[in-house]
């Protein structure tokens, strides 16, 4: 990918998504995303930018093809912020900060509207009431769960079972069964303060980073509980895992520096001092 958006966020203020050429290493004309202002989560899906915008309790979709927003789905819930978008494009999972709540958007099949009432169409010109009725309408339905406070940083397993929100007002964690679309378990991790939240791509361990702490708190996925803590300076925040999941990157904002973590020996083996106050994270692989 030679070309990278950027959410300029605000704090739900701005309204553009900054572009990065990553071979020049030269920024682009922004891509001005209007009335949809607060924009944050990100997620990269068939060949689309799909985004939070936070400011408008919404999520939307850009194309780059034709270098235009073809999507907009309100949420109805306050701070829409972080996004995930599954491959198949069928579902979005975002959660709303201020409304502890997670959004689940699916997308199915309705029956068609088919012939208004009253009306009688000309031969050939709409299709037939029968030709209507075979072809079905595609929308989006939106389910809201209740969550703990602050929910924010959150990730779906691996197998695509559970997704776990990270609630940084009370310290808790909760696990949402996906194919019942209920919450099934709040587990008081007493992780205040918490930022972001990541599976290892092999879904035995859970990575919660803390902003307040400092510390990267580790979970095991199969029971639940606390397997250690790390502490990796100041604040942590953005977490990023290397595909074969020997290492995991933590952006330390407070301390201008990313620490590397070694999973198979959960310690820290480096720091890469990176300056102007780290958050977010993300891979990009050059051909």
């Amino acid at each position: 990918m030679g070309k990278w958006p950027i959410s300029i966020y605000g704090g739900g203020r701005y309204h553009a998504l900054s572009v990065v050429d990553l071979v020049s290493q030269k920024a682009l004309t922004d891509i001005d995303t209007g009335a949809l202002n607060g924009p944050h989560g990100l997620a990269f899906v068939g060949g689309k930018v799909w985004f939070t915008a936070e400011g408008a309790k919404a999520v939307a979709r850009y194309d780059p093809a034709t270098g235009s927003i073809d999507w907009i789905m309100g949420t109805g819930q306050n701070r829409t912020h972080m996004i995930y978008v599954t491959a198949d494009e069928k579902q979005i999972y975002t959660t709303n900060v201020g409304s502890a709540t997670l959004s689940i958007l699916q997308k199915v099949a309705l029956p068609p509207l088919g012939t208004p009432p009253g009306v009688r169409p000309s031969p050939g010109a709409m299709p037939s009431p029968q030709q209507v009725a075979s072809q079905p309408r595609m929308d989006w339905n939106q389910t809201v769960i209740p969550v703990g406070k602050g929910d924010e940083g959150f990730d779906v397993s691996p197998d695509g079972r559970e997704l776990w929100t990270a609630n940084a007002q009370d310290g808790t964690l909760s696990i949402i069964d996906i194919a019942t679309q209920r919450l099934t378990s709040t587990v008081d991790g007493k992780i205040f303060g918490a930022n972001r939240l990541k599976f290892t791509p092999d879904g035995k361990l859970v990575l919660i980073s803390s902003l307040r702490s400092g510390d990267l708190v580790i979970y095991d996925g199969a029971s639940r509980k606390e397997f250690k803590r790390v502490n990796i300076g100041h604040g942590a925040a953005g977490i990023l895992t290397d595909p074969d999941g020997t290492r995991a990157f933590v952006a330390c904002s407070p301390d201008n520096y990313v620490t590397i973590l070694d999973l198979r020996t959960l310690s820290v083996t480096r720091h890469l001092d990176v300056g102007g106050e780290p958050d977010g994270l993300a891979w990009a692989v050059r051909p």
